[in-house]
């Protein structure tokens, strides 16, 4: 107690020598690496030690770099000068003034799942037993949640599970993928949810998983199958949503898999007999990786058959032909004549195919594939 007395003393002493008053909703410059850059307190709290810690997100940067700074970290010397007006009006923040980021803090920092220690972006609805707690392991099978290092070791002597419950319904080489119904697997997905929020700024779905299917994508060796990424489809979709909800996980990242699932979901589609399209509206980064993934599977085919319509670029690919249409549009390939799209190569759009050969997209083998839709019957129960 003495020496956290201490440490507020001498926190009080370093603000009044600055004269100035910490409070959230304040701008103020925060060291980010080796340089003071614009950013704004959030949220202010009491450490453990007694030390406070600031809650600061970097205007010029995504959310997902929000953290908790000491007072270190502050640029007290310079601070600008609309704050200065303003000083000692604490403004309301709901976390939606901006428009771009979410209203909830941070409340996990990392996460150990297998071998992978992995920094978190947003905040997750954990239990608030759990929320606090700085880093959180996880059973990298059944997603299971632990505050505690040895709490995990206990559990993964007794943990059954080496692969996503649920069907394999692919599998080639080291990869496989697994459907798990969120109704059978209700707990495993609630879970899946939870983890997946902490990458996903925009995720609403954590508890109702039963009306979902969650296709699994993992990377199996002699201890099991380890989850590289997922996305969740409607059971059934009115609009014909092929895709609800896409994670690749960090520590997996840029290394073609987020447009392999997203071929994979088309692969679906292709079995259903019918052309399907992503939930909207997409993220930033769930526009980034559809847009790449459309140009690339629709130019390789352009450049094969020069010939051909929207509807039956559709055909083959199982994309939705308004999709098309606007990946088209993006790159400079649809001119507008005489009341139809017409469909114009370009010196760039040949540079651009040229430079997708270089990196092509991770094989899906449709013979690998074992999977049959919902029947209509099943389909209706989740009308």
């Amino acid at each position: 107690d003495l020496e956290k007395m201490e440490s507020n003393n001498q926190m009080d002493v370093e603000l009044n020598q600055n004269n100035v008053d910490l409070y959230e909703g304040m701008d103020i410059n925060c060291l980010f690496e080796e340089d003071y850059i614009p950013a704004e307190i959030l949220k202010i709290r009491e450490s453990e030690d007694g030390e406070k810690e600031y809650y600061v997100h970097y205007h010029e940067f995504n959310i997902r770099l929000d953290n908790w700074v000491k007072i270190d970290s502050l640029d007290l010397d310079n601070i600008p000068d609309k704050t200065k007006k303003k000083r000692g009006k604490k403004r309301k923040l709901d976390g939606h003034d901006k428009g771009h980021r979410s209203p909830h803090v941070k409340n996990i920092q990392t996460i150990e799942l297998g071998r992978y220690e992995i920094d978190t972006w947003y905040f997750s609805p954990y239990p608030e037993e759990f929320a606090h707690t700085g880093k959180l392991y996880l059973c990298e099978f059944c997603l299971k949640y632990m505050k505690r290092k040895r709490t995990l070791q206990r559990h993964k002597i007794k943990c059954n599970l080496r692969h996503p419950p649920g069907n394999e319904i692919y599998r080639d080489g080291e990869l496989s993928v697994f459907e798990v119904d969120g109704r059978k697997n209700k707990i495993y997905c609630q879970n899946l949810c939870l983890l997946a929020k902490l990458f996903l700024d925009h995720k609403t779905l954590y508890y109702d998983v039963e009306p979902f299917l969650f296709y699994i994508l993992t990377e199996c060796d002699e201890r099991g199958c380890h989850m590289v990424g997922y996305f969740s489809k409607e059971k059934n979709s009115p609009n014909d949503y092929n895709l609800a909800c896409i994670l690749v996980l960090p520590s997996y990242q840029r290394r073609g898999y987020g447009k392999f699932l997203i071929g994979f979901s088309y692969e679906l589609s292709k079995k259903e007999g019918k052309p399907g399209t992503p939930e909207k509206p997409l993220s930033d980064l769930g526009l980034l990786g559809y847009r790449s993934y459309w140009t690339q599977v629709l130019l390789a085919i352009i450049m094969d058959h020069q010939n051909i319509s929207i509807k039956e670029l559709s055909n083959a690919t199982a994309i939705m032909p308004d999709d098309i249409i606007h990946a088209l549009q993006a790159i400079g390939l649809l001119k507008y004549y005489k009341g139809q799209h017409i469909i114009c190569i370009t010196r760039e759009a040949i540079e651009k195919h040229e430079n997708f050969k270089k990196r092509p997209l991770r094989f899906i083998d449709p013979a690998a594939l074992h999977w049959v839709p919902l029947s209509e019957e099943e389909k209706n129960k989740y009308r």
